[in-house]
């Protein structure tokens, strides 16, 4: 089967979603309102292009000086002033075109691209070249001609413009694909997404995926359920076992914890699940690293906690073999977090991962219909890669004997579910474990009281 030529545009996400990149030699719309970010994209693919030994010509039908899109540029990590008016050609049209029409355009266009030798044209202002036109055949002779120089010289074309064009309008109908910006508000979140509407002779990840605008340039994020899908087909066929942290609940279930394996503990706020997360990580080594991932607790109190409970994480930190990753649930994305989470995972090679908490986490998907799949991909990815995790999820039901469900909708995604709540001792509360499911080892039901100290967490018998 041959494979079509790409232009990678240097952004991962977006590769990802295009299936490598543009197809060389094609044209594509790049279209959303004001201020999307459709200016920023175009220059990041163009002053990546130029890495690639590319060169470009941005063109712009727009008033708006060069000197003014340079001053917004220069804020940004990709923006190379010694390549401006070197490799890549910045040339206005706008009078032309007020003065002399389209033809005159293209004509001018068609110059550049031959005495450039360009290899990626970037036409900002469509929407100013719909407005010349006496109708919309004059419209698609534009981009026609436009494609037909540009693909004989071997370049492709980004057309950027502010209109939302529908699918059945001129412009759709003659490009090769077309790429929306825009955003969405979910409460008091906005959220930007990037979608795939047209993408002529090469596959694409569809769907609307986030993105965000950092002093880097665009970072895509696509769907992380649409990549991972398939990662717990690729599970260890070999079992073996490793401390929980702590012995006590080891001799509960079977000697210890299937490695590769996923433990939720659930539980209302304050009863010890950060806790016994953190006996969990005590146990990291160098040659085994650990990672604390959480939603709640800055790393500053992580350490504290830790150190109540006799464990210097400060010291496994300056080891290499504990490492502490605060986010923020007001600012996050559920997508960045995760590809994140993997990142991490792999550079460090981390083999326990303590996620705290699921809840916190689920609170960064605008679409909450997606958490579930979202946390099946993710977790199945990190099985694969030979992790063993344990996660919490925050109930509402604070006491043993009060009413009230405990189990999340994933609970069936779970190896192992250990519920620790309040319970009265008299006039006294104490808190209690039950272990409600060890999936692949036998294990003892037993409702075991938690004692915390100085030594660490140790459990008995009620």
């Amino acid at each position: 089967m041959n494979q079509l030529k790409r232009l990678e545009s240097g952004i991962d996400g977006l590769d990802t979603l295009l299936k490598g990149g543009l197809i060389a030699g094609s044209s594509y719309i790049i279209q959303g309102r004001p201020g999307s970010g459709k200016t920023i994209l175009a220059n990041q693919i163009g002053f990546n292009h130029i890495k690639q030994g590319g060169s470009v010509l941005f063109a712009t039908l727009l008033a708006e000086p060069h000197d003014r899109l340079f001053q917004f540029l220069s804020t940004l990590s990709f923006y190379d002033e010694a390549q401006v008016n070197q490799s890549i050609q910045f040339v206005s049209a706008f009078d032309t075109l007020e003065n002399e029409g389209l033809d005159a355009v293209v004509k001018l266009l068609r110059r550049e691209i031959s005495r450039q030798k360009s290899t990626l044209l970037v036409l900002d202002g469509l929407l100013n070249a719909r407005s010349k036109a006496e109708s919309p055949l004059d419209t698609k002779q534009f981009i026609s001609e436009l494609q037909g120089h540009a693909a004989f010289a071997g370049c492709t074309v980004l057309f950027l413009t502010s209109s939302q064009l529908d699918e059945g309008s001129p412009e759709h109908t003659m490009v090769d694909g077309v790429i929306e910006m825009g955003e969405e508000s979910v409460g008091s979140k906005t959220v930007r997404l990037i979608k795939l509407r047209k993408t002529r002779g090469s596959g694409a990840i569809a769907g609307a995926h986030e993105f965000e605008i950092n002093q880097d340039g665009i970072a895509v994020y696509p769907k992380i359920e649409s990549l991972l899908g398939g990662s717990s087909l690729h599970d260890s066929d070999h079992l073996s076992l490793i401390s929980s942290g702590i012995p006590s609940l080891d001799s509960q279930i079977g000697g210890g914890l299937t490695t590769s394996s996923v433990t939720l503990i659930m539980g209302p706020s304050g009863a010890g699940k950060t806790s016994l997360g953190i006996q969990f990580l005590s146990g990291a080594t160098q040659d085994e690293p650990g990672l604390y991932f959480g939603f709640h607790e800055s790393p500053q109190r992580v350490r504290i906690k830790a150190r109540a409970l006799g464990h210097d994480f400060s010291a496994l930190e300056k080891s290499g073999a504990m490492h502490i990753v605060w986010n923020s649930v007001s600012q996050g994305m559920i997508d960045r977090s995760s590809y994140e989470l993997l990142k991490l995972v792999e550079q460090k090679n981390i083999k326990r991962v303590f996620i705290d908490s699921l809840v916190g986490m689920s609170r960064l998907a605008i679409d909450q219909s997606r958490v579930n799949e979202i946390f099946t991909a993710l977790l199945g990815e990190l099985r694969s890669r030979g992790v063993t995790i344990m996660a919490t999820w925050e109930t509402q039901r604070m006491l043993n004997d009060l009413p009230g469900a405990t189990a999340p909708d994933l609970s069936g995604l779970m190896d192992n579910l250990l519920l620790i709540q309040f319970s009265r001792n008299g006039t006294e509360l104490q808190r209690q474990l039950s272990i409600l499911k060890i999936r692949d080892n036998a294990y003892d039901p037993s409702l075991l009281e938690v004692v915390m100290g100085n030594a660490g967490i140790t459990l008995k018998k009620v």
